[in-house]
Order: C-alpha cells, then structure tokens, then sequence
C-alpha cells in the first residue's frame, strides 16, 4: 500500500512539474519548427528544379538572380504565419502582432527610403533585362564590365581596373547603353590619298577595298566604299562596314585586320597615303 501511495505521489509531482513547465507548449514549440524545416526544405527543392530549368535554357537566364531573394521572401512569409498560428493557439493576439509589424514596418520604410528605391531599381534592371554580369555598359556615365548585380547595386569594372558600385536605383533612372547587346558593330574608316594619284588608281583603291570587306567572313555584306571628300592635303575614301560581332575587342581585331590588309594591298598598288601638308606658290614679278 505505501508503495502504491508513493508511485501515486511521484506521478502527481511529474504531472506538476510538466504542468509548471507548459509541456504542451514546448511540444508545440517543436512540432513547429520541425514543420518550418520541412517547408523550408521543400523550398529549396523547388528552387533548384526552377534553377536547373532555367539553366537548361539560358546558361545566364536573369530569373536565376531572384531566386535567392524570393528564397528568403517565402521563407520569412513561412515563419511569420506559423509563428502567427501557433500564438494564437495559445491565446495570444495576433491581429495586435500584426499591427505591431504595420508600425515598425511604417518606421523602417520612411528610414530605408533609400533600400526600398534601390530594391524596385533591381527588380526594373532584371524585368528590362537591361544588362547581366560580363556585359560592356555605360550606366549613369559608369563605362566599364559588369561584375555583379545584387538586390542593392551593380558593381562595374572599368578599363582602368576601377570599380564602381551603382546603386540600383540611380541606374534604373538613367540612360543605359548595353554595348554587349548590339548584334554588330560600325566601322567607319577615311583612306587619304594624295592629290596626284591618278583616276584609275582612285578606282582601284575602292576596288580593293571592297574585295577586302568582301572577302571577310567576320563582316556583313551591306558594306560600302566610297570617295568621300576632297581634303586640304588628300583625296579620302570612306569605307563604312559592320563586324558580325557585339563584344568591343572583337570589333577591334576585325577592324584592325582590315586596316593591316588595305595598308598591304594599297602598298603593293603603289597608292600613296597622304599626310597634313602645304604648298606654296611664290609668284615672280618684274623688277
């Protein structure tokens, strides 16, 4: 009987220590975040199937950069309405917790007035498609190589090895010119012939200069050449081509290739070029 007595009294005192300790809300407590775990696993793999389908269809697809904002966006979205859920089970007021969000929310948007500009700043560079990372841009008079696009700014190399950081904002607002996006380039190069080259050589200098545009597969067929002016010290043909290319050095190896080789064939021709000079006439008169 007096062990019977003494089981009945420890099992009242586990009962009051597991009431004194609020059992049911730690078990709630951890029956949540093994539920926000779950979840927030189950967004990780949906991330990575939208990412390995992106990827399959653009290497450098722009939906890829969101993922990891709209990671934490769903995720943040997860805690909230759990822990929202799980105080109100136990008669807490949610409707006070979420006003309580609406006034801090008020505060932190007049102070990061400047954060929320730069964010919708990212989201019209990304919806624009206005440039990604390895593009030649100028934005915001910035001229250089993009290195990084984040939720706050983009990061530009320029050819001096500088590095600017744009906010996101300032470039939304302003002229962009993506250089890498241009499907081809403009070569427009003057030829100065001296003035005593004659007619013939005039033409075959044109000749050769569209045998040479011709003859490169790198260039577009809708070239022309052309004599242009009629110079204080030369004679200028003017050949206006565009290279089948968007990215600046290759633009600079085609155009330099056409150079080298109009400087060669006009050499073998005997067509001279012309250099800045003056002539002067002295007139003779009697004595």
């Amino acid at each position: 009987m007096e062990l019977i007595d003494s089981i009945i009294d420890h099992l009242d005192k586990i009962n009051q220590l597991l009431k004194s300790t609020h059992f049911d809300f730690i078990v709630g407590i951890v029956i949540n975040i093994l539920l926000i775990m779950v979840l927030f696993k189950v967004v990780d793999i949906f991330s990575s199937k939208i990412k390995e389908h992106a990827l399959a269809k653009d290497s450098k697809n722009q939906l890829i950069q969101f993922l990891p904002i709209l990671d934490r966006i769903f995720k943040f979205l997860i805690v909230f309405f759990i822990v929202a859920s799980f105080l109100q089970s136990f008669g807490y007021s949610v409707t006070s917790l979420i006003t309580g969000f609406g006034i801090t929310g008020l505060a932190v948007g007049f102070a990061a007035n400047a954060t929320i500009a730069n964010i919708f700043g990212t989201l019209s560079i990304f919806s624009d498609k206005a440039y990604r990372i390895g593009d030649y841009v100028i934005v915001n008079g910035v001229e250089g190589y993009v290195e990084d696009v984040n939720l706050m700014s983009t990061k530009i190399r320029t050819l001096d090895n500088f590095l600017y950081i744009v906010p996101n904002s300032s470039a939304s607002n302003s002229n962009i010119c993506n250089v890498s996006a241009a499907k081809k380039r403009r070569i427009n190069e003057i030829f100065a012939l001296t003035y005593d080259t004659p007619d013939e050589k005039l033409e075959r200098a044109i000749h050769i200069l569209e045998e040479i545009l011709h003859e490169n597969k790198n260039i577009h067929n809708d070239y022309l050449v052309f004599t242009d002016t009629l110079a204080d010290s030369s004679i200028n043909i003017r050949c206006i081509a565009y290279a089948k290319t968007g990215s600046y050095n290759e633009y600079k190896k085609i155009e330099s290739e056409i150079l080298l080789e109009a400087i060669k064939r006009f050499r073998a021709e005997g067509l001279n070029f012309a250099f800045p000079s003056t002539s002067v006439y002295i007139e003779k008169t009697g004595a």
